[in-house]
Order: structure tokens, then C-alpha cells, then sequence
């Protein structure tokens, strides 16, 4: 059995998901100590125990240690198995990082699969639903699974109350790919969502935006929603290239300004714009996953982050196999599954 050690790296919550992903995937049971270590609530949170309770009955596993707070868990899959599943955090948890949690299994398993997936959709350091329907499932579609996802209703952070349904069709093997030009630019947009919170506050974000991207007044729009449990507001801002679309996400918060929102938004896309790579520092952690178990694959990115090398340490421990990341230009890295 293998042992992982939940601190590695940056000790978040992305070990744990990956190991159980991978774990799914190659069958391998293993063991991780110090769950979420370095975190200031360390041990198991209803997020991180759904994606357990999720990946066990995905792979007919047997569990111990699976409780809120638990530091410790083993985990001894079977295997996977295609079916109907629902899975409720019953917080805002993430239900996207819920999702790719699952997938990687369910994108190869024998039968296809159905997932609805109850709880946060829109969360602060999770993907948004924008993210996973626009640039990284167009990136699962192109290793071979058709894997199709629905937003029913929005979940913003602190109530919670979204539902996400995902369609999955597998195949038998994956195809690999290199993504290492962005190509022409062909379609830019930005919009500001605000539920149950006054409109102004995305104008705001909306205005220091336009002022960074210097986009045509009709490349932004503003939306209200009426459909979610509680307040919540996010911008999110897509890029539509060639080879990839890339999804950048900024969340109103307590305590900042709608303008702060706006600048720092309108400076991480300024930053990809400016490096030229296809791959933005979110999608890379999940890219390089992807890559791993389609057994190979290339793609440039900005500087790697601590999720990233992380993810890389993960993956070597299940894996067997290594990546190399060098440094080619100013803002330009390459991640390269080594042969």
C-alpha cells in the first residue's frame, strides 16, 4: 500500500483528491497521513469527505478514517464502475472539484456514467463551473470521452444550494496531445454575475475591467441572477484562441472593494495575454494530470505554481513517471512528460 503524506507541497486538500483520483484509476490502494496539515481547520472538511464518500462508491472501495476531521485515511478501490450517481456536500463545498475527483475513472470505465453533484458551484480557489464547461472538459473531450456538464442552478459561497449534472461517455483508451500554441485570438468577453446583491456592484468590477483589457464596450455584459440560495458575486472573463479557451474567475468578498475585484482580475489576464502560452496556471494543475494518464503530452504554460509541483509529486508517486519543467522565455515554461 502506498503511504502519501498530505503535507506535500502546499498541504491543501489537492493531495487527497488527486491520490483518490489516481487511486481509482490504476486500482492501487493507498495511505495518507496529515490530511490538510498546514491548513488552519487541518484534517477532513464535508467537501474533501464527499469526494471520499463519491470515490468509494465509484470504486466499490473500502474505506477507514473517512470523518470530518480525520488527519488519516486509507482508501482500497475495486473497480470502477459507470452508473448513476448524485452526490450532496450539504455545504459550498466545491462540487467541481468533486467532479474531477471522479472522472478520471469514470472517463475509462466500461459503462458510461451520470453525476449530480449538490453544493458550491461558484467557490473562492475552486474552478467555477465556466472554467470546467468551457476550457478544461473541451480539453477531456479531445483525449477521447464525451463528457458534457449542466449548471441547474448556481451555488455562491456561503449558501451553497447549487446543482451541477455531467453526462459521461467513456472510451477504452485516451488520445494524447500537445498544447503548445496558443494560436489567433478569435473571441474575448467578460461578465459580471451578481445574485441577490445590488447591480452596482458589478458595474464597478465591470469598469476597472474594461479600463484594464481596453475591450469594446460590447465585449461586457452584466447578469443577475434570482435562482440562488444566497448572495454571491463572481467575474468571469473568457478567452476564446485557436488551440484553447482559457477561463479566468474574480470573487466579490467581504471586505474588498467591487474595484479591487476588477484590478486584480484584469491583471491576471493581462499577464497570460502578455506570456503568449495556451495554458494559464489553474488549467496547468489539471492539464498535467490529464497528460499523465494519457501517457503522455506537452504544453506551455506561465511559471509553475506550488499546486503544480504538488500535483507532479502526486502523480509520480502513482504513476511512475516524470515530468520535466523547464524554463524557456520570460513567462514561458514547458511541462513535458518525460520519456
Amino acid at each position: 500500500m502506498l503511504t502519501i503524506d498530505g503535507s506535500w507541497g502546499e498541504g491543501g486538500g489537492q493531495v487527497l483528491r488527486t491520490s483518490l483520483a489516481l487511486s481509482l484509476l490504476t486500482g492501487k490502494p493507498f495511505r495518507i497521513v496529515g490530511i490538510r496539515k498546514r491548513r488552519s481547520r487541518p484534517g477532513l472538511r464535508p467537501q474533501h469527505l464527499t469526494a471520499v464518500r463519491a470515490s468509494a462508491e465509484v470504486g466499490n472501495a473500502v474505506v477507514t478514517g473517512a470523518e470530518i476531521g480525520s488527519q488519516e485515511l486509507t482508501f482500497t478501490p475495486k473497480t470502477a464502475s459507470g452508473a448513476a450517481y448524485a452526490f450532496d456536500i450539504g455545504t459550498a463545498g466545491s462540487t467541481t472539484l468533486v467532479l474531477q475527483t471522479v472522472l478520471p475513472a469514470l472517463m475509462l470505465a466500461s459503462e458510461p456514467s451520470s453525476l449530480l453533484l449538490e453544493g458550491g458551484t461558484h467557490n473562492p480557489q475552486s474552478p467555477t463551473f465556466e472554467f470546467i464547461e468551457r476550457a478544461y472538459l473541451p480539453l477531456v473531450r479531445r483525449l477521447g470521452p464525451h463528457v458534457r456538464a449542466t449548471l441547474e442552478r448556481p451555488g455562491f459561497y456561503p449558501a451553497g444550494g447549487g446543482r451541477l449534472r455531467v453526462e459521461i461517455e467513456p472510451v477504452s483508451e485516451l488520445t494524447p496531445f500537445d498544447l503548445l500554441d496558443r494560436g489567433a485570438m478569435r473571441e474575448h468577453r467578460a461578465t459580471a454575475t451578481v445574485a441577490h446583491l445590488p447591480r452596482h456592484i458589478a458595474e464597478r468590477e465591470i469598469d476597472v475591467l474594461s479600463r484594464k483589457l481596453r475591450w469594446d464596450p460590447d465585449c461586457f455584459s452584466i447578469v443577475e441572477r434570482i435562482d440562488a440560495d444566497g448572495p454571491g458575486n463572481v467575474v468571469i472573463v473568457e478567452l476564446v484562441a485557436e488551440h484553447v479557451t482559457e477561463v479566468f474567475a474574480g470573487f466579490g468578498q467581504k471586505g474588498i472593494p467591487a474595484e479591487e475585484v476588477g484590478k486584480r482580475l484584469g491583471n491576471e489576464v493581462r499577464e497570460y495575454l502578455r506570456a503568449e502560452v495556451p495554458v494559464g496556471r489553474h488549467l496547468a494543475d489539471q492539464l498535467v494530470l490529464l497528460n499523465g494518464i494519457a501517457g503522455r503530452g506537452a504544453f506551455r504554460t506561465l511559471s509553475p505554481t506550488g499546486h503544480l509541483t504538488t500535483q507532479l509529486q502526486v502523480i509520480r508517486a502513482f504513476l511512475s513517471v516524470d515530468f520535466e519543467v523547464s524554463q524557456e522565455a520570460a513567462g514561458s515554461w514547458l511541462v513535458a512528460r518525460a520519456s
